[in-house]
């Protein structure tokens, strides 16, 4: 039972869209880091073009790739477009909300333990000095900060569909992938 709010609201509909609201802007984000892949690309071949140099580049755009999968995670795996396996799914028939609840579970437990332990590399990191291999000596707590939070926002959306799965039986993923298996 969701208990109304002062906005007339329903709980559980504000955190709907709070949590909506939050992986979209991570998925505004995951954009961002893209946008800033091609320009970092464009950069180093308008450096190379005029006989300068751009150091680091390469480790950039690596730092913009790893951040921009971890920040797109919980939004594509709203919108169907994680790798599910939807054929056994549909012919599990009446046991099909055990294995989703099984698959939740287990996803949220594994994620929620990568983040505890990527936080705990990115403490250190930080608290050493710890800095990139490259010429861009980067502190690497940066780059890996990106990772964390993305990996807590995928987190919160494993946990989030797990929870759906328990009240309703059916995760809310809507299925927008062409070619998906749902057929």
């Amino acid at each position: 039972m969701t208990t109304p709010t002062s906005a007339g609201r329903p709980r559980g509909r504000r955190v709907r869209a709070a949590l909506d609201r939050l992986y979209g802007a991570c998925a505004g984000i995951a954009a961002v880091c893209l946008v800033a892949i091609l320009v970092i690309i464009l950069a180093q071949v308008l450096a190379r073009w005029s006989g300068l140099t751009f150091p680091g580049a390469t480790s950039y755009a690596g730092y913009c790739m790893a951040a921009a999968s971890f920040f797109a995670f919980a939004s594509a795996l709203n919108h169907g477009a994680h790798i599910r396996v939807s054929l056994l799914l549909q012919a599990a028939g009446r046991h099909r909300r055990w294995l989703e609840l099984w698959c939740f579970a287990v996803a949220s437990a594994l994620m929620w333990y990568f983040v505890v332990h990527a936080f705990q590399s990115t403490r250190w990191s930080w608290r050493f000095g710890d800095v990139s291999q490259g010429q861009d000596a980067t502190p690497l707590w940066i780059p890996q900060s990106a990772m964390v939070i993305g990996g807590i926002v995928f987190a919160i959306a494993l946990t989030d569909r797990l929870v759906r799965v328990i009240r309703t039986g059916d995760p809310g993923i809507r299925r927008e992938v062409a070619g998906d298996g749902t057929g």
